[in-house]
């Protein structure tokens, strides 16, 4: 079943002479009976012609360059591309020209991987010359063709096929995965902010651990600072892993979410910059939380990510190591530092780090997860534990005779007095405190 809008787009275009199919990716997750979101069509007609065919509709020249108009269907939109083949490519991105054709062949073999080199009518009869539909059933990803130049014209493709292999749990095929380790290098030469979006959905598949783990010189060719943890033993009763080990292994334990998964990627990466070792050859980390926590920002602002990602990815980095303690009062104290919603994220964060320790040195998880019980208590019952709880605010502190910067630091002692139990969170005795 498609949509009535895409159906009447293949329908008009068949009724006007020309061939029309649906093409990539939503064949590939109709195939899988994956929920698809996204529908591109391909047809034999030009530009020109797709716009004749629709001229009652709204049509927006999106791409004409590129042979793609978008027709809006009852305010929907169908991105319509023409057969084309690609000419040479120069940035190792872009195609610096494309000629049309009315084969549907020719428009599939300059696509990326044969998963996505498929075409479907609307009848769900398949045009798949590459065999991309037995890759599918195999669990396999391989490039369209030849490799190199897959990879040659398209940098980009090499972290598309670790992000698909990640997500979709497929094997990459053996020549494929052998130019995506040489050419590595080349992902340098495209922009970071495309980079990044595949990179994030790729540490989000349920794969991440064995992709990080088999294609560790392609992350470390995308993060330098990665290069060190790679084999670094750590040399602790704590661990049984090395330090990039370790940290793959809390990639693929926190939730598929991109913040709590960058927070992991980046949690120990500090780790062999700060290390001191004792005589006896133990090692210790004194310090690694600001460190990775200094990398992780630094990183992110180079791949343009947005502030808020930023900003609880250098946080949860640089307090992740942070002791929990799973009783009402710590539980406040952390609550009046930082947010509900990020204090379940550290419990979170915590719990993965725990679970990659050695297994005598896993308790780590249990306290996370009693701590984040106890924070949902607390809110639940409405105690305080921020300013905004507090009994009094800034006029109450102006009436007492405070001013400037003396109103906050008053505000937050009567809010640590009263996280501790050692005040009331009433107004009077609040008051009282201060004339006091």
């Amino acid at each position: 079943m498609i949509p009535n809008e895409i159906d009447h787009v293949l329908s008009s275009l068949e009724s006007a002479g020309y061939k029309a199919y649906l093409v990539g990716g939503c064949v590939r997750d109709r195939i899988l009976g994956r929920e698809i979101s996204d529908y591109d069509v391909t047809t034999s007609a030009t530009p020109e012609e797709v716009e004749k065919v629709f001229s009652g509709e709204r049509v927006v020249e999106t791409g004409l360059k590129h042979g793609t108009v978008t027709v809006l269907v009852g305010g929907y939109p169908v991105e319509i591309t023409t057969f084309r083949t690609d000419g040479e490519y120069l940035d190792m991105r872009h195609p610096e020209s494309v000629a049309f054709t009315r084969r549907v062949e020719d428009d599939l073999a300059r696509r990326d991987f044969t998963v996505n080199s498929i075409a479907c009518d609307r009848r769900g009869v398949l045009v798949d010359p590459f065999g991309g539909r037995e890759d599918i059933e195999r669990g396999v990803i391989r490039c369209t063709g030849d490799p190199e130049r897959r990879f040659g014209e398209d940098a980009l493709r090499i972290i598309r096929a670790l992000r698909f292999s990640s997500t979709l749990g497929f094997e990459i095929e053996e020549e494929t995965a052998r130019v995506i380790h040489e050419k590595r290098e080349t992902l340098r030469k495209i922009s970071v902010e495309r980079v990044f979006s595949e990179f994030k959905k790729l540490l989000c598949g349920k794969d991440v651990y064995r992709i990080l783990r088999d294609y560790s010189d392609v992350v470390c060719t995308l993060i330098p600072e990665m290069t060190r943890a790679v084999g670094f033993d750590q040399k602790s009763r704590y661990h049984c892993y090395d330090v990039y080990t370790h940290i793959i292994k809390t990639v693929e334990a926190v939730d598929p979410d991109p913040v709590l998964r960058l927070t992991m990627l980046f949690h120990d990466i500090g780790k062999p910059y700060v290390y001191t070792e004792e005589e006896s050859g133990v090692r210790h980390f004194k310090g690694h939380g600001e460190v990775s926590a200094k990398i992780a920002s630094e990183w992110l602002a180079s791949m343009h990510a947005d502030n808020e990602t930023s900003r609880l990815v250098t946080l949860l980095c640089r307090i992740h190591d942070r002791p929990l303690v799973a009783e009402r009062r710590p539980v406040r104290r952390l609550l009046s530092q930082i947010s509900y919603d990020e204090l379940m994220m550290l419990c979170r964060v915590s719990r993965a780090d725990s679970v990659a320790h050695a297994p005598e040195h896993r308790e780590r998880a249990a306290v996370a997860d009693e701590v984040a019980r106890v924070a949902e208590e607390i809110r639940r019952e409405g105690e305080c534990f921020s300013l905004a709880d507090l009994a009094v605010n800034g006029d109450d502190m102006i009436k007492l005779g405070f001013k400037g910067k003396e109103i906050g630091d008053a505000l937050r002692e009567a809010l640590a007095l009263v996280v501790d139990e050692k005040l009331l969170n009433e107004k009077e005795a609040i008051i009282d405190h201060f004339k006091e």
